[in-house]
């Protein structure tokens, strides 16, 4: 039995009748008909701050989530979802299946989910959830200038550079919008976690914490989700959003960027500066 399916049947105390590799961190397993994937940890602490974020982003049942069968220091258990094209009309469904998620609340911006580990991630990035009352300050002390000085720290942006982003961040109270209470995020919603299925769409990969509901929203218009304006035309209608949102979705998407930046390199930065200095 190799080490996934050695985890599976740990974790769930059933035994594993096959697997398959799909990636390099990824297996699916067959246990007695069903059929569950099961994970390997990037770095301590990932799978259990993973764990905590699906569990805490399927509490309130109102977006589809993959059940957590089990966890430890290196392997997490979860359905297996069966994937189809995205319609029209689930691409609706999680426009207000966000709407609702969001409106679930979190304690403040910052804060992590329940009984999740001191240290957090977005994707293979090291991530800090320090709770907080003020999204301005919160994002630029704890989204923004982070990862700015990690750039800084290895070449990738110059002190120059760098400087652009410091002004953004000195500005954020007057250009982020009217105040709004903290919302309950997935975190790195691109749209490569979120899995169409039969009944409804489904987010994997959390980086979940209490935020600001366009974070979410501009994420997903990052990388082009597919059926995008249906989206978000559900989402608005559900939950109407501030004036002036669609500008300020640069402004969302410069953390992912400046993750994007310290984990791949320049061509991340060169985008992340062009909207640091046009909102300076």
């Amino acid at each position: 039995m190799d080490a996934a399916a050695a985890a599976v049947s740990r974790l769930t105390g059933r035994p594993v009748t096959a697997t398959r590799r799909l990636s390099g961190a990824l297996t699916e397993a067959v246990l007695d008909g069903d059929v569950v994937v099961v994970k390997r940890g990037h770095a301590p602490g990932a799978t259990a701050a993973e764990a905590a974020g699906l569990r805490w982003l399927a509490e309130p049942a109102v977006v589809p989530i993959p059940a957590v069968h089990g966890y430890d220091e290196h392997w997490l258990v979860l359905d297996r979802i069966d994937t189809e094209r995205a319609d029209e009309r689930t691409a609706e469904r999680l426009g207000r299946d966000l709407a609702a998620l969001h409106a679930a609340g979190a304690p403040a911006f910052g804060s992590p989910p329940p009984d999740a580990p001191p240290g957090a991630w977005i994707g293979l990035a090291p991530m800090e959830n320090t709770p907080a009352p003020d999204w301005p300050e919160w994002y630029a002390e704890h989204r923004v200038r982070p990862y700015v000085r990690l750039a800084r720290d290895r070449g990738t942006l110059t002190a120059g550079e760098a400087g652009a982003f410091d002004r953004v961040c000195d500005r954020l109270p007057e250009l982020s919008g009217p105040p709004e209470p903290p919302s309950r995020l997935h975190g790195d919603l691109w749209h490569g976690n979120v899995l169409w299925a039969r009944d409804g769409a489904y987010l994997i990969d959390p980086a979940a914490h209490g935020g600001h509901r366009e974070t979410d929203l501009a994420m997903l218009r990052l990388f082009d989700c597919p059926g995008l304006d249906r989206i978000l035309g559900a989402y608005t209608e559900t939950a109407p959003l501030s004036p002036g949102w669609r500008e300020r979705i640069e402004l969302h998407q410069l953390f992912p960027l400046l993750v994007h930046t310290v984990l791949f390199g320049r061509l991340y930065a060169t985008e992340a500066l062009a909207i640091a200095r046009s909102w300076s």
